[in-house]
């Protein structure tokens, strides 16, 4: 075991809590940060003069060679080192000697660990930024294409006014246009580096922060180093970012659910993205779907993980810390998995125009405007409602919709009706007529289309 605070101590650890401690297992996902970190630590302590020149070119060459040895499996990340610090840093001295022995100058473990945590959540905020845009782009598609495809709106899961397709992806674009936002300022707020803060009080060499900083691309060094070892809101921020893309997919994910069931049968999901019974062969399952629903639980709890291990650590550094990753990665790669797989599952999936057509047309959802036509030609609204319910008991009586009744049948209940009431409750006149900025009329629609596209230019 081979550790590099070995001087102060005199026992050999025991294996079970040299185990309990070693993080080798999962920081070993960011070598590249630790390198990258490690070769502008270096750099910056050659400018300064605390490496001579050759130093600083013998040491940054090595680091790059034991970078590009472990992406390419020549060199395998050996767990007999408690961490991925110990493991580049014992790799160096072993090719190096001495010279390697002078890496760690001025740098402790705790701003060396706070630095790679926040240069591999700083990628991989990137990382999903791209991917959100992605599925973006996929639901813009669905809008473009279904600008006169109707369908029921619903509240409560009941069915209520008759929007578009396009109005109800619309709404998704929103929440991931949201979500980006939220991405955007995540990056915006971490982006200072904390290298150079030390242990917790940083250090008496003439460190140059700034130019350690710049050389990789952070706006400036962090301001106090006791915080600088022990921030972990970015992290707390981006869990919390997820959870919420996790929440919108998973909302997303049940309605095409519902949506795939034999009641509604608004979409057909393609095979690639379903899967079969292992004993009822008319069966086409909602996996994918149903596995982001699930899997947002898991995405959670990494949040309330690390909001519960945070609450309670005094300043500076505490060892407790070190529970911000395993969750952390598990999260970033679900969530990335879900993302790409869900963006797939929409972009293939067909929607049965007719079914949901039709859907509109016997849940009534036209039922409002007719107490609008009503309220028009002079009837209290609180009659035409009491007269609009009289007309939603009949159809249901007689199984048809508001326009499958003739003008005789209305007229019956309310004398009011003329032969006008036809179109004026056509479920294309209902959605058309809504023309506000945000609601579902065609005209409506086409300007928040041209918004969106623009958005994402």
């Amino acid at each position: 075991m081979a550790q590099l605070w070995g001087g102060r101590f005199t026992k050999e650890t025991d294996q079970l809590v040299y185990n309990f401690n070693a993080s080798i297992s999962f920081d070993q996902k960011f070598y590249k940060q630790d390198i990258e970190g490690s070769i502008a630590h270096v750099l910056m302590l050659g400018k300064q003069g605390i490496l001579t020149e050759a130093e600083m070119q013998e040491i940054v060459k090595t680091l790059k060679e034991i970078s590009e040895e472990v992406e390419s499996g020549k060199l395998e990340i050996s767990d007999k080192y408690e961490d991925i610090h110990s493991f580049v840093e014992a790799e160096l001295i072993d090719r190096l000697g001495d010279t390697g022995k002078k890496l760690h100058t001025g740098r402790s473990r705790n701003d060396q660990v706070a630095l790679d945590m926040r240069l591999y959540t700083r990628q991989e905020v990137l990382v999903m930024d791209e991917l959100v845009k992605d599925l973006l782009k996929a639901i813009l598609k669905i809008m473009e294409e279904n600008t006169d495809t109707i369908m029921p709106g619903f509240t409560h899961l009941q069915k209520a006014q008759p929007i578009t397709l396009a109005h109800h992806m619309g709404a998704y674009f929103e929440m991931f246009k949201r979500d980006r936002s939220r991405l955007h300022d995540i990056y915006e707020r971490m982006n200072y580096c904390p290298l150079g803060s030390g242990a917790l009080a940083g250090t008496t060499y003439p460190l140059d922060r700034d130019y350690t900083a710049q050389l990789m691309g952070f706006y400036g060094p962090t301001l106090n180093s006791m915080d600088g070892v022990s921030d972990r809101d970015y992290l707390i921020e981006f869990l919390s970012a997820m959870s919420t893309i996790m929440m919108h997919l998973s909302r997303f994910s049940e309605e095409i659910i519902i949506w795939n069931s034999n009641e509604y049968q608004f979409v057909e999901l393609d095979d690639a993205y379903s899967t079969g019974s292992s004993i009822m062969p008319q069966k086409k399952n909602p996996d994918i779907a149903e596995l982001v629903r699930g899997k947002t639980g898991r995405v959670y709890g990494a949040l309330m993980s690390l909001l519960t291990t945070m609450k309670g650590i005094p300043l500076a550094y505490n060892k407790d810390m070190q529970e911000d990753k395993e969750l952390s990665f598990d999260a970033i790669d679900t969530v990335k998995g879900c993302l790409a797989l869900f963006t797939g599952m929409i972009a293939t999936m067909k929607f049965n125009k007719e079914v949901m057509s039709k859907s509109a047309r016997h849940g009534f959802t036209n039922a409002t405007d007719a107490a609008d036509y009503l309220v028009n030609h002079g009837v209290p609204f609180r009659d035409a409602h009491g007269i609009v319910g009289q007309i939603v008991l009949y159809c249901i009586d007689k199984n048809i919709a508001i326009d499958d009744m003739s003008l005789e049948e209305l007229k019956a209940i309310s004398p009011v009706f003329e032969e006008d009431i036809f179109d004026a409750i056509s479920m294309e006149t209902c959605v058309n007529k809504r023309l506000t900025i945000g609601a579902p009329g065609e005209d409506a629609m086409k300007k928040v289309i041209e918004i969106c596209k623009e958005y994402l230019k």
